[in-house]
């Protein structure tokens, strides 16, 4: 049976790969360059359908995914990308169930996409030192729907961490390796340590802190993408790419002998 549109539910108007628009549907009118569309109007229909504006212009009325949400969440911080997000979330095994200290809130991009994988039984916890920080993240993990699986916590992560036990550590700090004993501690045995870091000597830093603790399987990565503009005889990677965004470190917590 197909998923119909409720009042007061998030919705996704696609126009195209560049313009989509992050909505409620009730009763309000909804401006864009192409013409207005009554919002309360998509209420019973079917996600997927192709809603018209005032101007006749096609729009897809569509689901709204965790990538949408992240997409559109309001920034104060530059955020992980998703290739980075995606990485740090299949590296530590991270899914129901999994508890999980980031460090570093933000906006709250990669705790939204750490919550959505640990629900329903799991726990985000998330360490952040500006408090005006952790109210733009607050506002939104609610608007992901995934503030229910987030403890947010104003403290300094370099300073110790109050749990114990947990799957993974996943850290975007300047410093990381001021956490990686602190990480050892927190962890369970086996646990995933991820820490991403955009200066290549952070990185040196934070392996040499892994190993001196006895962590294992240590990996440094960088991800990288590229997109293609894709025509009928005239594909061809797109001109301007993003390259660069940090460099991605790995390891996993063995026990003492």
């Amino acid at each position: 049976m197909e998923e119909v549109i409720e009042r007061g539910s998030d919705v996704l108007l696609y126009l195209d790969e560049r313009r989509k628009y992050l909505v409620k549907a009730e009763g309000r009118v909804f401006h864009t360059h192409r013409g207005s569309i009554d919002l309360s109007s998509l209420v019973g229909k079917p996600y997927g359908t192709v809603v018209r504006s005032s101007l006749k212009v096609p729009f897809v009325a569509l689901k709204p995914t965790i990538y949408d949400y992240i997409c559109k969440l309001s920034r104060k911080t530059q955020v992980l990308y998703f290739k980075d997000i995606a990485l740090i979330v299949l590296r530590l095994g991270i899914g129901p169930g999994a508890r999980v200290v980031e460090g570093g809130t933000g906006s709250g991009a990669l705790a939204s996409a750490l919550a959505f994988f640990v629900k329903p039984t799991g726990r985000v916890y998330s360490y952040e030192v500006r408090e005006d920080l952790l109210e733009v993240a607050r506002a939104n993990l609610a608007r992901a729907g995934v503030l229910d699986y987030v403890e947010l916590k104003h403290a300094d992560l370099s300073k110790g961490i109050e749990e114990d036990g947990v799957d993974a550590v996943v850290l975007d700090l300047a410093t990381p390796w001021e956490v990686v004993p602190h990480a050892r501690r927190a962890l369970k045995g086996g646990g995933g340590f991820a820490s991403f870091s955009p200066v290549i000597n952070q990185v040196e830093r934070t392996v040499a802190a892994l190993r001196a603790e006895g962590f294992v399987d240590v990996e440094a990565v960088e991800c990288l993408t590229r997109g293609f503009k894709v025509e009928e005889g005239a594909t061809r990677p797109h001109s301007f790419m993003v390259a660069h965004t940090g460099y991605l470190v790995f390891a996993r917590k063995a026990l003492r002998e």
